[in-house]
């Protein structure tokens, strides 16, 4: 077994691969480039080394500088946790030959499989079902528009090296063939270095759930089940779950045959996976094959009782697999939902910046699981992917899955940048979702025009009046109680109240019970019994006898509450407050319609229009790049360029000006 192992990726997975590492006394060396310097996994590392600058071009991306760095340490091994260069040929074959061990597969498996056009090729010599479509790079736009009217709309462009949704569009017309093509060609030039794009029928209402395969270098290969991935936003994965609630026993033993097949082809060594698009008669087709370990692993490790990455790193020392296909289990359901740094009420916007609080539920073994490359006090930076982490739920069924998801997420509390819980906490509430009958289509169906908090009604909005009347009362309560009050102006304690939440008004009346409060609204009574104090963002405690947790916080004259995905910010106060606030004028926000402003931190890549330039409707105006996107900004209305504020090449921040109209 190795002595000393580095791990050639950052954030969560670094830290991941460094805790199996430990457990088997494994010593680790960490890689990071300027920006990480203060990163999680720098710190659990036994040692670090810098590798170059922020952007990972000049550093993470970077194979002589990582060998260097093995050699440097004496690290015996690599582990490349997934993206960067997980599924880079080269640098596997590099490593071999300077005597290093990668720990995946061998680079003629990685060159093969990591490769979706010659994979989609050995697929189709293995027997495994394949999509139709054109399996050759395509020259241009021009080629791709001609290519995809043979295949017939709608298609799917998408690069060769692709992954995690990066460089991957539908087009459902020419217009969107000839653009998608762009994107995908740029995207995956700066994310991945090899610019080479394919098309190929898009499968209509499709599922995605993959294969999970594990092989060792003595011919063994098992399959562990399958993962559901439908739930999706931009192709890229939003919730994953372990097993699928759509196959059946049937269907999931064929396509764990044929991959187990895909992976004999190539004498695949490691932990891999191997995607299918899935249709709503069960039948199923070869989408691509990661040579590398999943973002959704925990799923399928929770299911099946298997450590992964020690597996991984097991085969790669040239153990043997200790079990076979009848051994691997399938017990209970889990999900994992990914954190990310992300404004879902803003178009998910990425946004970056300081976690001024970071406080992710309690871990309990066999229940729930985190895994995060972050702590409070760091930095989301810009330079990277937005993932700030994951979090992962173990059932003995989907419905209790779901709901210890649901309490879990209420607990994860981050401060300082927005990330995507509220949208996280809606799923798992959604009909669709719950029912288990959705497909990749599901967020693009059901929040067509983007996610606010009017689509997450609450089953009881009465009970948040109440929380925030409790909250008012303990602010009160402790006010009265301080020395030194003049004789006779003591503050009174009402018992009486109004809150106004939501464009409503929720009368509410107190009554002290020991341990808490009992609040009246609505002809509900809710008997509140909590020891929350004022600076605590957790409320927890019980309402009529059941447990509760949410989020609350004092925001001037307001209390924030996030509960199921809801955020509301209701206001309390006496009768009399109310009826003076319904008097006051609304204040309408500026008008902002003569400025394009930047919607979220990031590179302006290209401003593409010129001063004085007459503009139309949807007219692309300029493209900003961030954790790894390409983002373009098109005109909301026709109009005429007055000043070109921002230039290309420049960092901007949040409702920064780029462009001025007339």
């Amino acid at each position: 077994m190795f002595k000393k192992i580095l791990i050639a990726n950052r954030g969560e997975i670094a830290c991941r691969v460094i805790k199996t590492a430990r457990r088997m006394g494994i010593k680790t060396v960490a890689v990071y480039s300027v920006a990480d310097k203060d990163a999680l996994h720098v710190d659990l590392a036994d040692e670090a080394v810098c590798i170059g600058a922020a952007p990972s071009k000049e550093s993470y991306l970077v194979m002589d500088k990582i060998i260097a760095a093995c050699k440097e340490t004496g690290a015996e091994a690599v582990h490349p946790g997934y993206g960067f260069l997980s599924e880079n040929e080269e640098f596997s074959r590099r490593l071999e030959e300077e005597g290093i061990v990668f720990i995946g597969p061998k680079h003629y498996s990685v060159g093969k499989m990591g490769d979706k056009i010659e994979s989609k090729k050995l697929a189709m010599g293995a027997g495994v079902n394949t999509i139709p479509g054109y399996n050759d790079a395509i020259s241009g736009p021009d080629e791709a528009v001609e290519i995809a009217r043979k295949i017939g709309y709608p298609v799917m462009i998408k690069a060769s090296a692709g992954g995690g949704g990066k460089g991957l569009r539908v087009a459902h017309d020419d217009k969107e063939a000839h653009e998608g093509f762009a994107s995908c060609v740029n995207e995956a030039r700066n994310s991945f270095g090899d610019d080479r794009v394919f098309i190929e029928k898009f499968v209509v209402e499709p599922r995605h759930i993959e294969i999970q395969v594990l092989g060792d270098a003595h011919g063994n290969v098992v399959y562990l089940h399958e993962r559901e991935c439908s739930i999706q936003r931009r192709h890229q994965k939003v919730i994953e779950e372990a097993p699928s609630p759509f196959l059946d026993a049937a269907t999931r033993k064929a396509m764990g045959e044929q991959a187990v097949a895909l992976a004999r082809a190539v004498n695949y060594q490691s932990a891999g996976t191997v995607e299918f698009v899935v249709g709503a008669d069960k039948s199923f087709y070869f989408l691509e094959m990661n040579t590398r370990l999943q973002v959704e692993h925990p799923v399928t490790e929770n299911i099946t009782g298997i450590d992964l990455v020690e597996q991984m790193i097991r085969v790669a020392a040239g153990e043997k697999l200790s079990f076979g296909q009848g051994d691997i289990k399938l017990d209970g359901w889990s999900m994992e939902c990914r954190i990310n740094a992300e404004d879902p009420f803003r178009g998910f916007l990425p946004s970056t910046g300081r976690l001024v609080k970071f406080q992710p539920p309690e871990e309990i073994p066999g229940q729930v699981r985190v895994d995060t490359g972050v702590y409070e006090g760091g930095e989301i930076s810009m330079y990277y992917d937005s993932m700030i982490a994951k979090l992962i739920v173990h059932g003995r069924d989907r419905e209790q899955a779901i709901a210890r998801m649901r309490d879990a997420l209420n607990a994860f509390v981050i401060r300082g940048i927005s990330s995507n819980i509220p949208f996280q906490a809606a799923l798992l509430q959604h009909p669709r979702f719950c029912s288990g009958h959705f497909n990749t289509g599901f967020i693009a169906e059901e929040y067509p025009q983007g996610f606010d908090a009017s689509m997450v009604p609450h089953d009881d909005p009465a009970l948040l009046a109440a929380i925030a009347t409790f909250a008012r009362m303990r602010y009160i309560q402790r006010a009265v109680r301080i020395e030194g009050q003049l004789p006779g102006h003591g503050r009174s304690v009402a018992r009486d109240w109004v809150v106004v939440m939501g464009g409503r008004q929720y009368p509410v009346s107190v009554e002290q019970v020991d341990g808490g409060m009992v609040m009246r609204s609505e002809s509900k009574a809710y008997c509140i019994l909590s020891d929350w104090r004022f600076g605590d963002l957790l409320f927890k405690g019980t309402v009529n006898g059941e447990p509760i947790c949410l989020q609350l916080e004092r925001r001037g004259l307001r209390y924030r509450i996030s509960h199921f995905g809801l955020q509301v910010e209701p206001m309390v106060m006496t009768r009399h407050a109310a009826h003076l606030l319904s008097l006051m004028p609304e204040k309408l926000p500026p008008d902002l319609s003569k400025f394009l402003l930047s919607p979220m931190p990031g590179l302006l890549r290209e401003v593409s229009v010129a001063q004085g330039q007459e503009v139309k409707a949807g007219e692309k105006l300029a493209v900003i790049e961030a954790m790894k996107m390409e983002n373009v900004l098109k005109a909301d209305n026709d109009g005429k360029v007055k000043k070109i504020v921002a230039s290309a090449g420049a960092s901007l921040a949040v409702d920064e000006v780029i462009i001025e109209f007339e």
